[in-house]
């Protein structure tokens, strides 16, 4: 693993990052809920970027990875200034946004705020509003009365021993940022790309965001048996194709 370098934003947070120096424009990965830059999908698009000699950005949020916080501090609004702040200070030109999972709502929330700076979107089993539609809306009623009362409850994960500690401030955030509530215009190519067999993200949250979402160049790509992950070798693959038909090819 390579020593990363620090961003300090101007909220004093300290974020972790990779940049491969290339033609623009250039992709930027945005992990998923309790994820870091160091996964599979992250190094895959890497990997290829510098093979076509393009610009790249990997980050850890934080509360993430190897950057500053603790992860039970953050929340959607924290993470997503984290991205924007990625994509101002680190980035040159217009990025295409690669969103995996909670990265795929963090990309729309980038896509709203500054359409200017977004050449073309990715989403991965994008998330878009997971904290109410999933997360709140699953809650049983002991659940959600701990949560008021304690502040924070326990779900347990499929990708770790440990359970993800659920505050409410995450929960009470999440509402500020919700995107399938309110128009949603994104005049940049968007590609959805969904696995059937994914556990976390139904491919009804798909179906969802493409008919909400306004645009003349969106379409969806459901996956027949891929799971949550995306990563096994023809998924990632499927991903790098979708990369290279919306960006132009470097000289």
């Amino acid at each position: 693993m390579h020593t990363p370098s620090y961003l300090t934003t101007d909220t004093g947070r300290k974020l972790a990052y990779h940049k491969t120096v290339g033609a623009g424009p250039g992709v930027v990965f945005l992990g998923g809920f309790a994820s870091d830059m160091e996964g599979t999908k992250a190094l895959h698009l890497e990997g290829w970027s510098r093979a076509e000699g393009r610009a790249f950005l990997r980050f850890d949020y934080s509360g993430h990875g190897q950057s500053s916080g603790g992860f039970t501090e953050g929340c959607i609004g924290d993470w997503a200034a984290d991205a924007q702040a990625a994509l101002t200070q680190l980035t040159e030109g217009p990025q295409v946004l690669v969103g995996s999972s909670m990265g795929g709502w963090i990309a729309l929330l980038l896509a709203r705020a500054m359409p200017e700076k977004v050449a073309g979107l990715v989403g991965i089993a994008a998330a878009p509003d997971f904290t109410e539609d999933s997360m709140w809306a699953g809650f049983d009623a002991d659940q959600r009365a701990a949560l008021e009362a304690e502040g924070h409850v326990a779900l347990p994960s499929d990708y770790s021993d440990a359970p993800y500690i659920i505050t409410r401030r995450l929960i009470e955030d999440g509402r500020g940022h919700l995107v399938l509530r309110a128009p949603l215009p994104l005049q940049m190519p968007v590609r959805l790309l969904q696995g059937t067999a994914d556990a976390d993200v139904d491919v009804s949250v798909a179906l969802r965001l493409l008919d909400h979402a306004e645009g003349e160049d969106i379409r969806l790509t459901l996956v027949k048996g891929a799971d949550h992950r995306f990563s096994a070798p023809e998924n990632l693959d499927l991903v790098t194709q979708t990369l290279a038909s919306i960006v132009p090819a470097t000289a």
